[in-house]
């Protein structure tokens, strides 16, 4: 890959931490929001009386949905990112998932126009799939193409601390509801967090347009512009992709489970209240401050030793996990919460901008971290909270999903294992931290 020239119009980076910020946080509130839903609520409302067990797993499939569309939308809005900017597609997408996430807040039920409700209901979740799909890699782009290469991990990591803004937000307004009278919450208390959705993309949006277009890329395409990104990425790059899709293995089917399948085991042990929940928002709470620490702490030793560590971690802690579940005690539930999500998941979550995005050059840098990300979104995470949702019913008990948490863990660690470093020594900021090839 070429060296680039820095470009002249570059915002300051914590303007542009900001923006990327703001429309992560609202575009995953939307995401995480339908997560919830389905573990607690959309099971009872869009799909014919069944078996408890059985209505979560319809709820979860159309959850899974969700993933499967993610990798289409990853290719169709990172080909144009890669093509006329990062900027422009941003603000498509995050339109796209506050519509679509308003209309869920209005549809009809299942008792109210039968099978068209969840017919409706996957095709809207299919619509956040594709737009959350072409988020993720703008949003971190957004960032780490405009900051210098020595702080990319410190300040890149700023863009998941999103992810984790829309996860407790989505999870303290469900709450909020929960705590309505329980009819009342069925008939209309759950639609409110999908509906304030549209003024929280009116918000994300402001603030975007207020930023200029990545410096990088910018001085990337001027010299030369691909034709077919992710072709050129594949044919480019294809051990960055694989690398981009086995380091996710862990990240991403660990956090479903952690954050979307614990809800659902919860109720399964008999843990009252909103025990679970709380410790949901309380873990990802704590995890918006690891994770930039562990952004900072991969400037200064390394993308790959903080990467392994959370997936060694993951490992170790399968069996901890579930054991401190077990205990039905709230202090030990969030304990647990906490040092899988905010310890294991932020190591890796943290590191992951910075780390995916030295691994391609940037006239095809949105499309290469899209494919890998997104692919193993829909083998890991839309999968985790079903495969674990059907182990629990097979086995009874918590065991069969301790394995799978820790088999996640040993694939990502070999992905990770297999990459070079890609941390940058003292540079120019701005310049590429790659060459040509060296992924």
């Amino acid at each position: 890959m070429p060296n680039s020239v820095t470009s002249p119009v570059r915002n300051k980076p914590w303007k542009v931490v900001l923006a990327s910020y703001a429309g992560n946080a609202l575009e995953w509130y939307d995401f995480f929001l339908y997560a919830t839903a389905a573990a607690l609520v959309l099971n009872k409302l869009f799909f014919p009386p069944a078996a408890p067990l059985i209505g979560t797993l319809a709820s979860l499939g159309t959850f899974a949905v969700g993933f499967l569309a993610r990798p289409i939308g990853g290719v169709i809005f990172a080909h144009f990112g890669d093509r006329i900017g990062r900027k422009k597609v941003l603000v498509v997408t995050l339109s796209l998932m506050g519509i679509s996430t308003f209309l869920i807040g209005v549809l009809p039920t299942y008792h109210q126009i039968g099978v068209w409700a969840p017919i409706l209901l996957v095709l809207l979740r299919v619509i956040q799939g594709a737009a959350v799909g072409g988020e993720w890699g703008g949003g971190v782009l957004l960032i780490s193409e405009h900051v210098p290469a020595r702080r990319r991990g410190f300040y890149s990591s700023w863009s998941q601390t999103g992810v984790v803004t829309g996860s407790v937000l989505s999870s303290l307004l469900f709450a909020g509801m929960q705590a309505m009278p329980s009819e009342q919450f069925l008939s209309w208390g759950w639609r409110i967090p999908f509906l304030l959705s549209i003024l929280a993309a009116a918000i994300g949006l402001a603030i975007r347009s207020r930023i200029s277009e990545a410096p990088e890329f910018t001085a990337a395409t001027e010299q030369k512009r691909s034709r077919l990104p992710a072709w050129e990425a594949i044919r480019k790059y294809p051990r960055s992709v694989l690398i981009t899709l086995g380091a996710r293995l862990a990240e991403n089917g660990a956090s479903y489970i952690f954050l979307t399948f614990s809800l659902a085991y919860g109720t399964h042990i008999g843990l009252g209240g909103n025990t679970v929940l709380i410790g949901v928002v309380v873990a990802s709470a704590i995890e918006g401050a690891s994770m930039v620490g562990f952004g900072a702490l991969s400037d200064r030793i390394g993308r790959r030793p903080v990467y392994l560590a959370g997936a060694i971690g993951l490992v170790v802690f399968a069996f901890p996990f579930f054991l401190l579940f077990d205990t039905r005690v709230p202090v030990n539930v969030w304990l647990a919460l906490t040092i899988a999500v905010a310890g294991c998941h932020g190591a890796m979550i943290g590191t992951q901008p910075s780390f995916f995005s030295e691994l391609f050059g940037a006239n095809v840098r949105y499309s290469g971290m899209s494919l890998g990300h997104e692919l193993a979104s829909v083998i890991a995470g839309g999968l985790s909270p079903i495969i674990a949702v059907g182990l629990l019913g097979w086995a009874g008990s918590s065991w069969p999903v301790a394995v799978y948490l820790i088999v996640l863990g040993v694939l990502t660690a070999i992905a990770v294992f297999a990459a070079k470093e890609t941390r940058p020594g003292e540079r120019t900021p701005g310049k590429q931290v790659l060459t040509e090839g060296a992924a």
